[in-house]
């Protein structure tokens, strides 16, 4: 809990954040800056708050991008946060429980 919300992170760093207060954008995620024109292009998706310099969305409901695409935008947003960790880190984390292949 931070924010007031569901924060997810992968060794420290946040990658996807869920909003739980009423009026606020639904969920917040890490893209590529071609992915954040592009969705910043569809209704219900915009740029993040104070997260949008660094190319975040926010989901404004829940049914803004369908389930499959949700879920692999949320991959991709986990992604992009490990590969900029230290090699170290990144190596402990493909042989822990929270490797890159695990389900988000």
């Amino acid at each position: 809990m931070q924010w007031g919300g569901l924060v997810f992170k992968v060794a420290g760093k946040v990658f996807a954040v869920l909003a739980l207060e009423p009026g606020a954008t639904w969920l917040s995620f890490k893209c590529t800056p071609e992915e954040f024109a592009e969705l910043t292009e569809q209704v219900g998706v915009i740029q993040a708050p104070y997260f949008a310099k660094n190319h975040w969305v926010a989901l404004e409901t829940e049914d803004a991008l369908p389930v499959g695409e949700l879920e692999s935008r949320l991959k991709r947003s986990y992604e992009l946060i490990v590969d900029k960790l230290p090699k170290k880190t990144r190596a402990s984390l493909s042989t822990g429980a929270a490797g890159r292949n695990a389900r988000v």
